[in-house]
Formats: structure tokens, sequence, C-alpha cells
């Protein structure tokens, strides 16, 4: 059987086509994740800002997939709390009313920097001073530490 220069090109363009469609699934098969789960790690701080420096006076780390763990001391309750919360840390603030606050300004910063679900998370909040954040943040154990 003869082939003639044109159907020689078109097969080696459909060998190549075919080639790189192979090495290509190759190439994603070998990106997939490692795990069925999203990350969820997290970094919380406690800071006090306006200070000599602005460095954080106590941090955890807090991971949530596939169990709880880190440096936080009730990790699966802080992580129970944010999985309730679908992970909107605004919402953990609670607006009961506790104690009584002086209205001494001295202003205390929380963080949450990280992954939940996948998701870049960079979350803060200032605080008139520590009596007001204990108001806010007893409800959840997140910022418990």
């Amino acid at each position: 059987m003869r082939m003639n220069l044109r159907s020689a090109g078109a097969a080696a363009a459909a060998v190549s086509v075919i080639g790189a469609a192979l090495a290509a699934s190759s190439v994603a098969a070998t990106a997939a994740p490692s795990s069925l789960y999203a990350p969820s790690a997290l970094v919380l701080t406690v800071s006090y800002p306006g200070g000599s420096t602005d460095t954080a006076a106590r941090a955890v780390t807090l991971s949530c997939a596939p169990g709880a763990s880190g440096t936080h001391p009730a990790p699966a309750a802080a992580c129970a709390d944010l999985r309730k919360a679908d992970g909107r840390l605004d919402s953990l603030l609670s607006t009961a009313s506790g104690q009584a606050c002086t209205q001494l300004w001295s202003p205390v910063t929380i963080t949450a920097d990280g992954v939940w679900q996948g998701t870049r998370t960079s979350w803060k909040h200032t605080f008139a001073n520590s009596c007001e954040m204990n108001n806010t943040v007893e409800q959840s154990s997140l910022f418990s530490f």
C-alpha cells in the first residue's frame, strides 16, 4: 500500500496530537491532590497593637482536616465551631452582653490566617480592650487560648 505525502503528514500530526494528550494526562494525574480532604490549617493570634511592637502576644496553630490537631488547647472544639460557622469568622463573634467592661482604650487584635477548606483566609478584628474581646469570643472556643 502506498501512502502519499499528504496522508503521511496527517498521520504524523495525529500521532503528535495523541502523544501530547497522553503526556498532558499523565502530568494531570501526578498533580492530583494527595488527600480527599481540602486543607484547613490556620494560625490564630492575639496581639496588643500600639505598644512597643505589634507582634503577637499569643499564637496557636489549628488544623481541621482530616482530623483536629495543632497547638490550640482544644482543637476539636475549635474546628467544630468553625465548621458550624461554615468558616465565617465574623459569625463566631457574640453580640450577647457579658460582664461589664470599663471604657479603657487598650486595643486587642485577633487574627486568623491560613487556609479554610482549600480557600485562602485572612481575617482580623480589633476590640477596645481585652474585657470586650473576652465577652465577644466567649461563645466560641476558637480564640480561647
